[in-house]
């Protein structure tokens, strides 16, 4: 069965770094576009970052876009999430989610076929 496992979540000082990874199994990973998503406790999932199958089309939320940084490894079958200048407000569960390659990439997440666990990540002030 497919699975997307994320890892490398976890506390970290505002204004610093961390690099999320999300290994999936049981589906050819080429075929997927990858999308990170976040929730913070009493809101709604929303859209962080997405990467097309080839990893040539990328997009990312207003609210990241210089500071995070989507990037895939097809030959790993592995998505990474690269997050800088972290500010309190980013403190979120972070899930990795795929999505069959046909269309356009798509900031919802009802489009995206499997989903990871999840990794926490906290950012204190």
């Amino acid at each position: 069965q497919v699975q997307l496992v994320e890892s490398w979540g976890g506390l970290v000082q505002a204004g610093g770094s961390l690099r999320l990874s999300c290994k999936a199994s049981g589906l050819t990973f080429s075929g997927y576009a990858m999308g990170w998503f976040r929730q913070a406790p009493g809101k709604e999932r929303e859209f962080v970052a997405a990467i097309s199958s080839s990893g040539g089309i990328t997009d990312n939320a207003d609210s990241v876009k210089g500071r995070f940084g989507i990037s895939r490894d097809n030959a790993k079958n592995t998505v990474y999430l690269v997050m800088s200048s972290l500010e309190p407000d980013d403190t979120a569960v972070y899930y990795c989610a795929a999505k069959t390659a046909v269309g356009i990439l798509t900031r919802l997440p009802g489009w995206y076929n499997y989903w990871g666990q999840g990794t926490q990540v906290t950012v204190s002030s």
